[in-house]
């Protein structure tokens, strides 16, 4: 009996181990992290700067553009995948915490899209100090919100070499309004319900263009769906950002990459607009047709169970494959 408690205690032991190793394999990338703080008037920024393993000579960079929530310079590990990617192509990328986020000082939500992309501006002329980033190999990459902020960035950095946008908006409103469509036609609801939400919205639209107080807005909330005051204020701030006549200010390359399973962005509209705002010379358009607003394939996106599991034991596939190959080879042709 002791000898075979041992015995089972034992396979158990390895099986433990080997458990452990794959999870440490699978987490571990062929890539350098360092964590950055960056001065600027404002006060500190805080991130990561991830960079190819045995690089020589000048490399390029890419810096990343959060989109909405309260997000840490990693992503949860969730960037890391890409990072890899781009390392593996000779590219380093930067990527702050939001205000407020891993210690990091201030509070995103008190921030306007102009805020944001001052940051990004601070966090581009500080790399170009650095000796071994190449100054006219640095690219922006943003998701969702990130199509808002990175116009205003390039308005001013002239010498951004390449933009990769990501399921971006166009315009705060609209997009709203087809993510609340979206959402309940999900969720089954009848058009007369999608009717009376939407109808809802609205109203808190008007409130939100008088400016209305968050007290104002508390007495005719719905008590089921209510919006924290400091989000309250967040959205009172950006609610009429749009990127349509923003949008002329890429004058680099620019790659689109659209979902098609997007429930938060239209992307028939998105890309309706790019075409016409920006040359196309310069516009490449990738459609990934089963993925989702995050580029994450729908199956694994539509359970959380799935998603744990994958996070912890193959988190390179959380991330659509094409998805990932498709902006390593752009980096690398610019």
């Amino acid at each position: 009996m002791n000898k075979t408690y041992r015995l089972t205690l034992g396979i158990v032991a390895g099986l433990v181990v080997a458990l452990i190793l794959i999870v440490l394999y699978q987490n571990s990338y062929k890539m350098t992290e360092e964590k950055i703080q960056i001065a600027t008037p404002k006060g500190v920024l805080t991130g990561t700067l991830a960079l190819p393993k045995n690089y020589s000579g000048k490399i390029g960079l890419v810096v990343f553009v959060h989109g909405d929530g309260p997000i840490n310079d990693t992503y949860d590990d969730g960037y890391k995948p890409l990072w890899e990617r781009f390392a593996s192509k000779g590219y380093a990328s930067l990527s702050l915490n939001k205000p407020g986020i891993n210690g990091a000082p201030g509070n995103w939500l008190e921030q306007s899209m102009e805020d944001r992309a001052q940051e990004i501006r601070y966090a581009v002329d500080w790399a170009k100090t650095l000796p071994m980033i190449d100054k006219h190999k640095i690219g922006l990459w943003g998701a969702s919100q990130a199509g808002w902020v990175i116009p205003k960035i390039v308005k001013e950095e002239h010498d951004i070499a390449f933009s990769i946008l990501v399921s971006p908006a166009v315009n705060w409103i609209t997009q709203g309004q087809f993510n609340t469509r979206k959402e309940l036609e999900q969720e089954g609801a009848s058009p007369q319900q999608i009717k009376k939400r939407l109808d809802y919205d609205q109203k808190i639209l008007q409130l939100l263009k008088k400016h209305a107080s968050y007290e104002k807005y508390l007495s005719m909330a719905d008590p089921e769906n209510i919006i924290p005051k400091e989000r309250w204020s967040f959205i009172g701030k950006n609610f009429r950002s749009d990127s349509t006549e923003e949008l002329s200010y890429l004058k680099s390359p620019v790659l689109l990459v659209l979902a098609g399973k997007d429930m938060n962005v239209d992307v028939k509209d998105t890309e309706r607009v790019y075409r016409q705002k920006i040359s196309p010379e310069l516009l490449s358009v990738i459609h990934l047709p089963e993925v989702d607003h995050s580029m994450m394939n729908e199956q694994i996106a539509h359970s959380k169970p799935l998603t744990f599991l994958t996070a912890i034991f193959a988190p390179r596939q959380l991330v659509n494959s094409e998805y990932l190959k498709i902006l390593a080879d752009y980096v690398s042709q610019h």
